[in-house]
C-alpha cells in the first residue's frame, strides 16, 4: 500500500539525492532503492543480501513486472554492472551516479518491481 503523500515524499528524496554522489558503502543503488521504497510505502522492507542484485531485490517480496509497465515509485534494475533505481516519471528512472542522480529510459531496464 502506498502512502497518500508518496509522490511528494519521493520528490523530496530525489531532490536530496540529486547532487549526492555514489559511495560504495554509504550511498549506493541498494540504499537508494530502499529509501525510495520507504518513502513510497512508509515501511523499510526486509531484504536479504544475496550473491545476485536481482535476487536480493526479489527477497523484499515485491512482485516482478515488465519494465514497460513500471510506474513512478516502482523499482527497476538496469545496466552492466547492474544497478537499482526508481521510476520517476513515465518511461524514465533515476539511479545513483558518481556526480549525483542520473536517469535512463525504462527500455534500458531488465526487471521492475511493483511497489505498493
Amino acid at each position: 500500500m502506498r502512502r497518500k503523500d508518496w509522490a511528494v515524499r519521493l520528490a523530496a528524496l530525489l531532490a536530496a539525492a540529486e547532487a549526492r554522489p555514489f559511495h560504495a558503502r554509504h550511498w549506493n543503488c541498494a540504499r537508494f532503492a530502499l529509501a525510495a521504497v520507504e518513502v513510497v510505502t512508509g515501511h523499510q522492507p526486509s531484504v536479504r543480501v544475496l550473491p545476485c542484485l536481482a535476487a536480493s531485490a526479489d527477497s523484499a517480496g515485491f512482485p516482478r513486472i515488465a519494465p514497460a509497465y513500471a510506474r513512478p515509485g516502482d523499482i527497476v534494475l538496469a545496466g552492466d554492472p547492474p544497478r537499482l533505481g526508481v521510476v520517476v516519471e513515465a518511461g524514465r528512472a533515476a539511479f545513483v551516479g558518481p556526480g549525483g542522480l542520473t536517469t535512463a529510459v525504462l527500455t534500458e531496464c531488465s526487471i521492475a518491481w511493483r511497489i505498493g
